[in-house]
């Protein structure tokens, strides 16, 4: 009775693990279907922005919950420029959490999809440092629609983190400031099948891009495949 007993306890925890790998995997396709269609916006995210950014933070379907006067919580990955100074290809995703009850309001009843721009070395060490609070222990701002922008305009010149949203087909640059980024600890574990800090899989090469994955680094590999931000 014993061997049959630990027999399913071990069926269903493999069950269990492989629900979970697969859950991330699932919202990994997710972020590489929504990066897509915020990039064929034709007054989307402008081009030379993107090219500027150290990493990029995908968040699909946020969607509001009941915390007192309404909250968020999202789930997604980041990306960031491989090498040292992020200067090589787009590397492996670290799985993140987004969360704060000012992105209740924006929110209302619709999921919303968001997209966050590092623009800078500051930025991509504050969040995969620690737990960021947007405007405190990062700048940000509602970033700026068009095919093109100006590198020197004060929006991009001062804020490290510039982030967009698309909810009912609509997509505009929206301030998140005083929501949190935190590295999700249980998703990258899910995900890679052993705990992994943001910085060992972002910076220190400690696992490969996975296949769920490809898409989404495929797309910002071919759309910009070069750090075009001052001295790098």
């Amino acid at each position: 009775m014993k061997r049959i007993l630990s027999a399913l306890l071990i069926s269903f925890l493999a069950g269990t693990s492989l629900w979970a790998q697969q859950k991330e995997r699932d919202r990994l396709k997710e972020c590489g279907d929504v990066m897509k269609a915020i990039l064929s916006i034709p007054d989307g995210i402008p081009g030379d922005l993107i090219d500027k950014a150290e990493c990029v933070l995908v968040f699909p379907s946020v969607k509001k919950f009941a915390i007192g006067i309404g909250g968020s919580y999202g789930r997604g990955a980041l990306v960031c420029r491989s090498g040292q100074n992020n200067t090589g290809s787009w590397g492996p995703p670290a799985m993140y959490a987004l969360e704060g009850a000012n992105i209740g309001f924006q929110l209302g009843a619709q999921a919303t999809d968001f997209v966050l721009l590092v623009m800078n070395d500051k930025g991509a060490k504050s969040i995969l440092s620690s737990k960021v609070k947007l405007g405190a222990d990062a700048s940000a701002a509602a970033g700026p629609k068009g095919r093109t922008t100006s590198a020197q305009t004060d929006i991009v010149m001062k804020a490290e983190i510039l982030s967009y949203s698309r909810s009912r087909g609509l997509f505009a640059g929206v301030s998140l400031e005083g929501s949190t980024l935190r590295s999700d600890g249980g998703a990258n574990k899910n995900l890679y099948g052993k705990d992994l800090t943001a910085t060992s899989i972002i910076s220190q090469g400690a696992v490969k891009t996975p296949a769920a994955a490809q898409a989404l680094i495929a797309l910002l590999n071919k759309n910009s495949p070069k750090n075009r931000s001052e001295g790098k």
